[in-house]
């Protein structure tokens, strides 16, 4: 009994060790990445960094910015806040480079999962302001979506392994009216590639980087243009498309076809809705789930889409490119509230996957729907679309403030102490959502480094003399695309190509 007290004793200090070691590393971590945050910051640096301050220490939801000059942590008056906003400069480049080179959450494997995906900053009543593009929405309309201008942001954020709300953002780019959505997406994506293996965080022989996309990417032209990085790209695709299967081998052909004559490209169709076209699958997997029941799956390899020149292939030069992967039918048992679940299908850019990669492929989609915790967190606790920002740039800053807050929140995470209501449940530490780790970030600041100094004392401008009205209108802007495609499908063909 005795040796048994004595060896419980002895686990219990060697955990609390263990969280010790963990907790003082991450404080360093937190306080080394706010001193290379205040780098990045090159004009009104101490504002916007304060700024970023009173968005982590605020005890409620933020409603509007000017709320954020009442905090303590903001020492200036709203003057410098909006200042700040409109005027400052973030070296977004460095800023990026900072955001690579921390702890990046893996998967068993090793493997970083990445996630990119749009949200909008809805901005219908901005008429003067500008590059607004109507935005795809629901929930604002009963059973149906809406059109709404807005400005959308493209996120790409590491994910994390299990149930969890957090995610890591890496980057965020903000899509204009003359941009090509997937070129846009592919320069973003290659960026933090390129940056990550600048970084460290992948070497020769580590596991391809797991990039995944919803429905909406051209997830074929992403595998294309990307195809020179260690990446895997996953992407949820329509269920009524139709896909080929591969071409049969010089052999098959040859018993089909004695007299010979030229090879196909293509097989035969594989219809998303027609099981008939189905042959029969290269890997079948049966788990089951927690939440969920049962998850089957059924794969099948190189399966391809039949390119034509059109829309993003309207340009491409040379004979078109035969983009092969492994197609994914994942069907549950039943879904949270539906008992029939519709089945889900998936792509992937990895040819020849076993079916450790296809369990892999389904369950890294899942936790694709983390960004939605993100972006609810950001909009309904953080005040991101609260702003009424007129100008583009000032949006974009307060953009990366938030990349910024949610990136100390989850480095401090393991260093908060549960605050909580009486109607909650305790959570360990490093347990804890976002929100409940911004509730303490109060008391954990003041042992953290604050690289922004005071500010100095100053006299508020004169401003606009009385009764001298404004002269100077804002311009109005359209919504949409503004720039038309220079080549079209009929010029092409009328050329002869």
């Amino acid at each position: 009994m005795r040796c048994r007290v004595a060896t419980d004793h002895y686990k219990a200090v060697r955990v609390s060790l263990l969280n010790d070691a963990v907790c003082v590393e991450s404080s360093r971590q937190l306080s080394r990445f706010r001193n290379d945050v205040h780098a990045c910051l090159k004009a009104r640096a101490d504002a916007l960094f304060e700024l970023a301050d009173a968005l982590l220490c605020e005890p409620g939801p933020v409603r509007s910015p000017v709320d954020l000059t009442l905090s303590p942590e903001y020492r200036r008056g709203h003057g410098a806040l909006y200042g700040a906003l409109n005027r400052g400069r973030i070296d977004v480049a460095q800023l990026r480079e900072v955001l690579a080179g921390l702890p990046l959450p893996r998967w068993p494997d090793g493997r970083i999962v990445l996630a990119v995906d749009v949200s909008p900053w809805l901005r219908s009543d901005a008429p003067c302001s500008a590059e607004r593009l109507f935005c795809h929405v629901y929930g604002r309309a009963k059973s149906a979506s809406q059109f709404i201008p807005g400005w959308p942001y493209s996120f790409v954020a590491a994910l994390e392994m299990g149930r969890t709300s957090w995610t890591s953002p890496l980057d965020v780019v903000r899509l204009g009216p003359a941009d090509d959505a997937t070129a846009v997406t592919a320069n973003q994506l290659r960026g933090v590639i390129e940056r990550l293996i600048t970084a460290g965080q992948w070497r020769t022989g580590d596991p391809d980087v797991l990039i995944v996309t919803d429905a909406g990417y051209d997830i074929t032209r992403l595998a294309y243009v990307l195809r020179d990085l260690p990446v895997e790209l996953l992407g949820r695709i329509r269920s009524d498309r139709v896909m080929r299967r591969p071409a049969p081998s010089r052999e098959e052909f040859l018993r089909a076809h004695p007299r010979g004559g030229r090879p196909p490209k293509h097989g035969g169709e594989f219809a998303l809705a027609d099981q008939a076209t189905w042959p029969e699958p290269a890997v079948s997997t049966l788990t089951d789930t927690t939440h969920y029941g049962k998850a089957e799956t059924r794969a099948w390899d190189r399966i391809h889409p039949r390119l034509t020149h059109r829309a993003a292939w309207l340009d491409h030069e040379g004979a078109l490119p035969l983009i092969e992967g492994t197609l994914i039918r994942l069907k549950v048992e039943h879904l949270p509230g539906n008992r029939d679940a519709p089945p889900v299908w998936l792509w992937s850019s990895k040819t020849g996957a076993t079916s450790t990669d296809v369990d892999r492929c389904w369950q890294a989609f899942l936790r694709r729907f983390d960004l939605e915790h993100t972006y609810r967190f950001w909009k309904q606790t953080l005040g991101w679309t609260r702003p009424k920002l007129r100008a583009t740039q000032a949006a974009d800053r307060w953009t990366w403030l938030l990349v910024i807050a949610h990136t100390q929140l989850r480095l401090g995470r393991y260093l908060i102490e549960d605050l909580r209501h009486p109607w909650e449940r305790p959570v360990p530490r490093g347990q804890l959502t976002p929100a409940r780790v911004r509730r303490g970030f109060r008391n954990l600041r003041p042992l953290l480094a604050q690289p922004a100094s005071a500010p100095k004392p100053s006299r508020p401008g004169p401003g606009r003399p009385p009764g001298i009205p404004n002269r100077r209108p804002a311009p109005h802007y359209d919504v949409g695309k503004t720039v038309k495609r220079g080549r079209t499908l009929a010029a092409l063909q009328q050329s002869g190509r």
